[in-house]
């Protein structure tokens, strides 16, 4: 089928601002022009896409079902010429990530990096928070702590206190911290955390024993399958907490560092390295510049 871009171009404007006037507007034509393509494609398809209202359109069910389609269509159209009308060339970019902020944060956002700045070509590598740039060949490695790493300048992107978590059968258990005497407490190979979470809240902590897990995220999914109660960083698994998955039955939190931007000191920035640091650090609500 021949695909008539001006046609389908008139109906997407029409269909978001439901007024052939509006429409008209937006594409620097007249209103005869917008009614003249739309009437053609509808000839086309043989289906009636807008039902002519006194004061604007409706749309029918075929142009309802049509206005999703279109609009990726075009979306993808824009973002492909911008591809290749920038000039900048492209730029490998190595980060290093702690797994915990790849997937709880840095993910769900990605597209939205990748479509704002085509030329980074982005290398991902996940990590336990344990870091070496320079051997690893890394440009920058995003991890958790208190900012203070040898010969490494760092950028605090999240705080990200700790507040127990753990399955919905486990929660209903757990009203204060008290409770938490008579479960099974996850531990981290972070240690300290639970002792430190307990002095916080003026409790004694209860013995501790069990599995140790390297890894915040086999934690959270050892907690979800209910094998006990983990310290996590609320903010990173908030997608677990719509789901039902984990419950923070406490409001308690412990504050034992944040994530953080690295790179080493000696290493120049390139224009991938400066984009990425400025974009992280404006999702994170930081400043881009100073501080």
């Amino acid at each position: 089928m021949h695909l008539p871009l001006n046609a389908l171009r008139a109906f997407d404007a029409a269909a978001r601002h439901l007024n052939l006037t509006r429409a008209a507007l937006e594409l620097h034509v007249t209103q005869a022009a917008i009614s003249q393509h739309i009437r053609q494609l509808e000839e086309q398809l043989g289906k009636p896409l807008f039902r002519r209202l006194p004061r604007g359109l409706a749309l029918t069910d075929e142009g309802q079902a049509l206005v999703p389609v279109v609009a990726q269509a075009f979306g993808n159209l824009s973002r492909a010429l911008a591809q290749v009308q920038d000039k900048r060339p492209h730029e490998v970019l190595s980060v290093g990530v702690v797994g915990t902020f790849a997937v709880g944060w840095l993910l769900p956002r990605l597209r939205a990096f990748q479509e704002a700045h085509a030329f980074v070509d982005l290398r991902l590598f996940t990590h336990n928070n344990r870091v070496d740039l320079a051997g690893e060949g890394w440009d920058c490695a995003i991890r958790f702590g208190d900012g203070a790493w040898h010969g490494t300048a760092a950028r605090q992107l999240l705080q990200a206190p700790l507040t127990p978590m753990c399955a919905p059968a486990i929660a209903a258990r757990i009203q204060q911290p008290a409770d938490l005497a008579h479960e099974t407490l996850l531990r981290s190979y972070r240690t300290g955390e639970w002792e430190q979470w307990f002095a916080h809240t003026q409790q004694a902590c209860p013995s501790l024993r069990g599995t140790v897990f390297d890894s915040s995220l086999t934690l959270a999914e050892a907690a979800a399958q209910g094998l006990g109660v983990a310290l996590l960083p609320l903010r990173l698994f908030s997608r677990d907490l719509q789901a039902g998955r984990l419950v923070a039955p406490l409001t308690q939190t412990l504050d034992t560092g944040s994530y953080w931007l690295t790179q080493l000191k000696s290493r120049s920035p390139t224009l991938a390295m400066q984009t990425f640091e400025h974009w992280l650090l404006e999702q994170c609500g930081q400043a881009p510049h100073g501080g």
